[in-house]
């Protein structure tokens, strides 16, 4: 079962430098991020409020980095456009599990695969993913299982990340996620297929719920950029900053009481 959007994955090609102008220009700070040791890339991480966070990732191994989904996805919207979201991922318990349910009902999810990022601080963190056969773009996400242990995803982390107040003043959420698409409805259909995910129509857009965020496909005509992420926090008014190939929305809205978090 998907329980919502896992993290959005940004090119950038200087994710230190990117992460400073997220926080400068949108007032979110980066406390987390690493190296994929022989995957070629390396990262920035904005962790959110409700377990979600934003990935802000470069490529040092063009080579290596070629080699694996989400690091071609990077390099690919590198060169085609200097920065942008490259992909996302959606959040699963049981990848094994669901990735075999989609499987039979016709996805074409490829084998689980396990991926890891060494800290600063020389702990490692793990991931599980599956990924469907098609090069991942900002249209096609994959699956994603994290283990919640250590110092990063461990029960007080999570609970410290529900609770942080990033420079804009408050906690901050992801509340939803704009891509843009030449057709909705076909890759509404695409992603049924793939991931299950059920789109209603509404006028032009496709919607659907993802656990507590909202995916939005949006005709082509209708986006200044190919992604609109939106996020929520206590702030006294809206605002909308263009960054990184991204349009970012803030909306305020009303934080819930922190809990424990995913683990």
């Amino acid at each position: 079962m998907i329980r919502g959007i896992d993290h959005l994955v940004i090119a950038c090609a200087d994710p230190d430098a990117a992460a400073a102008e997220l926080e400068s220009a949108l007032g979110l700070t980066c406390t987390g991020g690493g190296r994929h040791a022989g995957r070629g890339t390396w990262n920035r991480i904005a962790w959110l409020a409700d377990g979600s966070y934003l990935e802000l990732i470069g490529v040092d191994d063009r080579e290596a980095a070629l080699m694996q989904p989400v690091g071609a996805a990077t390099a690919r919207m590198l060169d085609e456009h200097g920065a942008g979201l490259a992909t996302y991922a959606l959040l699963v318990d049981d990848i094994e599990l669901t990735a075999a349910g989609m499987r039979a009902a016709g996805s074409s999810l490829g084998p689980v695969q396990r991926g890891s990022r060494t800290r600063e601080d020389g702990e490692v963190v793990e991931w599980w993913t599956a990924i469907p056969d098609a090069p991942l773009t900002p249209t096609s996400p994959f699956l994603i299982e994290h283990a919640y242990v250590g110092s990063e995803w461990g029960r007080p982390a999570l609970e410290a990340r529900a609770a942080f107040a990033h420079p804009i003043g408050s906690p901050v959420l992801l509340a939803r996620l704009d891509i843009a698409a030449a057709d909705p409805p076909s890759l509404a259909a695409d992603l049924h297929t793939e991931f299950e995910l059920a789109f209603w129509a509404v006028a032009d857009l496709a919607v659907a719920d993802v656990g507590s965020h909202v995916v939005r496909i949006v005709p082509s005509r209708e986006m200044a950029l190919p992604a609109v992420i939106t996020l929520g926090a206590d702030v006294d008014a809206p605002r909308t900053v263009d960054l990184l190939g991204v349009r970012f929305n803030v909306e305020r809205v009303e934080l819930p009481v922190p809990t424990s978090g995913r683990g």
